[in-house]
């Protein structure tokens, strides 16, 4: 589907300022709202919301349905009388905290602690509001929440070991072992459960706070899902595994010019035979419950819909790969009949075929240019000279060096193309693309915040292939100030990328009428 002109700005919630450790769902997202409405922006672009694992990666969660705890505001909790101010402030104390880098193994020991006190405060009665609330989300996403809720509370008993290291019994799901399971583990599941209502009752909030300010919110899905997740185990039969749960097949990419071996992913891969035979039943819930989360989404490794790389899981490297079709039409065919027009952005970078263009352009699916990868050529389609109307600009992504960075790294030759191609000296080259980006004939710009601060290689997000290190950056409060809005507000002005309710009216008085007459 088309989109309005309008630009936005990408930052992961994790990266927002406050005292707990790790930007949350409490104040200052609130105040990042507030921001990008006063800077004339009309998107808010996140990373998957869900909960992280080893290496805290969002696009490596427990499940495609959860959300992550660590996003749940303390703040919020303490409003309501869950918690005391005094008792998390000393708890936080506790822990090597920083304003400027999220630890996560920190972060976890100070939030789950305080979060299982607030739980025994309601089960005590304290939030009575809130504890029929919860009941009333029990029941509403029981489809995913129990079998959730029970994968982490076995987690938990197993010391963290990855599903397919449990006993066989709970590996492979018999009935009679989950509900002794159930039982046993009552306590730790309904604790679950609760930590993921807090997350979307304040999720919610925020986001209906952001629509009535304007701005619609982003998401990200990636295309595939963890094998240490609830959906794998939950649905064994969808997905290529052997009798003791090993995938037999995994995910990847092909060598190319960036890596000779490719590179291997290890995501186990959807058995797409088997999941049309039920309409595709899994996507379709999986989607609606983002679509709920969210109000567009953008579809990473969109090409995998097309034909994906599929390695054999020995393999340790992705060299030993094939190219497999994929569900291509089929899929989103049936997902426009359970859920009506698709907001989805197609993640259509890397090594792409025409058979990914045909399938994004049968649904109208706006791709991606980023600008860091443009420069080498006058041909290179990421030049704003070549852009389409329909499609996402980008100085760069979550996966890229902030401008900056990416400039300073550039050989000298490269940054001279570069400077060529702007006009400019390079000297701001952070708001010299995201004015590039503005000007562009595409429908959408998105920003990372990271840019918008004309920040360094310190500010990375994340770097693919190296473990520890990523998704770790924040922003400190002050950076959210009236000159870097109204600068930004400008800018969107000056290209034709205001809400309407911002745009001034267009003067009556005055306007020539062209009414061509015969003679």
């Amino acid at each position: 589907m088309r989109f309005p002109r309008s630009s936005g700005i990408l930052l992961h919630p994790t990266s927002l300022p406050g005292p707990w450790g790790i930007g949350d769902l409490g104040p200052s997202a609130y105040a990042f709202v507030d921001f990008l409405a006063a800077a004339g922006q009309s998107l808010w672009q996140i990373l998957p919301l869900g909960p992280t694992g080893y290496g805290d990666s969002p696009y490596q969660c427990f499940s495609a349905f959860a959300g992550n705890p660590l996003l749940v505001s303390l703040d919020a909790l303490i409003q309501r009388g869950l918690l005391s101010y005094d008792e998390a402030a000393s708890a936080a104390a506790e822990r090597h905290l920083s304003p400027d880098v999220v630890y996560y193994g920190e972060v976890l020991n100070l939030k789950l602690p305080l979060l299982r006190r607030a739980f025994e405060r309601v089960l005590a009665g304290a939030a009575p509001d809130l504890a029929g609330d919860f009941r009333a989300f029990q029941a509403a996403q029981a489809g995913w929440l129990a079998d959730y809720a029970l994968f982490m509370a076995l987690k938990d008993a197993h010391a963290g070991q990855p599903w397919n290291a449990w006993e066989p019994p709970l590996r492979d799901r018999q009935p009679e072992a989950l509900a002794r399971a159930r039982q046993e583990h009552a306590a730790t599941i309904a604790f679950q459960e609760f930590l993921q209502f807090l997350f979307f009752h304040q999720w919610s909030h925020l986001k209906a706070y952001a629509n009535q300010q304007g701005i619609a919110i982003i998401g990200d899905a990636p295309i595939f899902v963890a094998y240490d997740s609830a959906d794998v185990w939950a649905n064994r039969d969808l997905f290529f595994l052997d009798a003791s749960g090993n995938p037999t097949v995994v995910a990847g990419v092909p060598p190319d010019y960036f890596s000779a071996t490719g590179q291997r992913w290890g995501n186990p891969l959807y058995c797409w035979r088997e999941m049309a035979q039920d309409g595709y039943r899994w996507w379709v819930e999986r989607m609606r419950a983002v679509f709920a989360q969210v109000d567009v989404l953008r579809l990473d490794h969109f090409r995998g819909f097309a034909a994906y790389w599929e390695v054999p899981a020995e393999e340790e490297t992705a060299i030993k790969g094939r190219w497999v079709r994929g569900p291509g039409a089929d899929l989103f065919t049936r997902l426009e009949a359970a859920l009506g027009s698709l907001p989805i952005i197609a993640e259509d970078l890397g090594l792409i075929t025409p058979d990914v263009h045909a399938l994004r352009d049968q649904f109208d699916f706006p791709g991606m240019k980023v600008l860091q990868f443009a420069f080498d050529t006058p041909e290179n389609p990421y030049l704003p000279h070549n852009h389409v109307p329909n499609c996402v600009v980008y100085t760069g992504t979550h996966d890229n060096n902030t401008s900056v960075g990416w400039f300073q790294g550039l050989t000298e030759e490269e940054r001279e193309r570069v400077r060529a191609y702007l006009g400019r000296d390079g000297a701001d080259i952070a708001w010299d693309l995201l004015r590039l980006a503005l000007m562009s004939v595409a429908d959408l710009v998105v920003i990372p915040f990271q840019d918008v601060l004309r920040l360094g290689a310190e500010a990375r997000m994340n770097t693919p292939g190296l473990l520890g290190q990523n998704w770790a950056w924040r922003f400190r409060a002050e950076a959210l100030n009236d000159g870097l809005a109204g600068g930004l507000r400008f800018l969107t002005a000056v290209y034709d990328r205001l809400p309407p309710a911002l745009k001034p009216a267009k003067e009556q008085e005055g306007e020539l009428e062209y009414q061509p007459v015969d003679v």
